[in-house]
């Protein structure tokens, strides 16, 4: 059995994180909202770095503040987050203000983060 202080940046509850949102992640966990509020874990992933974070955030905590703090932490070289979309079950998120909970995101919610236009591939 392991303690909270053996991992690193993990809940130190892995019972209540859906296991949906633990996969592929690295190491760490993106906080967002007041201690107390009630919490879910959600997946977020940019496929143009190949890397996702778990974030554990209140429904009420809007999409755009969900975005530029994945952003920062996986994608720190680009500071145009307009350039980018949020989808949730491949349907864009067109109005970034509302909340995780107005776009039906639950614990275990996967979004994806990715460039508005497609970049070719060169090879």
């Amino acid at each position: 059995m392991t303690s909270a202080t053996d991992n690193a940046g993990r809940d130190a509850d892995p019972a209540r994180v859906p296991f949906v949102a633990s996969l592929g992640v690295r190491p760490g966990v993106i906080r967002l909202g007041a201690d107390g509020e009630p919490r879910i874990s959600i997946r977020v992933e940019i496929p143009e770095v190949w890397d996702a974070v778990r974030v554990d955030t209140p429904t009420t905590v809007s999409v755009l503040t969900v975005k530029t703090r994945v952003l920062a932490a996986l994608y720190p070289d680009h500071d145009v987050p307009a350039e980018f979309v949020v989808k949730r079950n491949g349907i864009a998120v067109l109005d970034e203000s509302v909340s995780l909970g107005s776009i039906g995101a639950m614990n275990g919610s996967t979004l994806l983060v990715t460039l508005l236009r497609r970049r070719p591939v060169r090879s």
